[in-house]
């Protein structure tokens, strides 16, 4: 993980506000979100890991299900998860045949893999774009 700066961080927006400028930019809200923050993350790489630059918010009056909740945003990050390649074959409890027609994934290698340099100036310009989308 590298935090990276940005004149976005500690801005509020309406949480449908943020999801309608981002969406159309590349960005989603990742899965690991909770009742009182989340992520949007925009998919930078995905060859031999998976590069994300990672826009944190945390709600700051109500959840984030309620309507109208407003967000205020974190120091964007960029992340980068490492995959072994294949069909995971870890021998974990509950991993039968059930569970691996289900989920037939592998787990991450490192979750925190390190960063080539080359996607910092990806990043960089990704941030440069949040400013401008965001800050006008």
């Amino acid at each position: 993980m590298l935090a990276l700066p940005s004149a976005i961080e500690g801005k509020q927006f309406k949480l449908k506000h943020l999801e309608d400028e981002l969406k159309p930019l590349g960005y989603s809200i990742g899965g690991n979100w909770d009742y009182d923050h989340g992520f949007f993350d925009y998919k930078i790489d995905q060859q031999k890991q998976y590069i994300f630059l990672r826009l944190p918010f945390k709600a700051i009056d109500g959840e984030l299900e309620q309507r109208g909740v407003s967000v205020e945003l974190g120091q964007p990050f960029l992340l980068a998860h490492e995959y072994q390649r294949g069909i995971d074959n870890e021998d974990t409890p509950g991993s039968g045949v059930l569970v691996s027609s289900i989920n037939q994934f592998s787990s991450p290698t490192n979750k925190d893999a390190e960063i080539p340099s080359k996607y910092m100036t990806v990043a960089q310009n990704l941030i440069s774009e949040l400013e401008l989308t965001l800050l006008r």
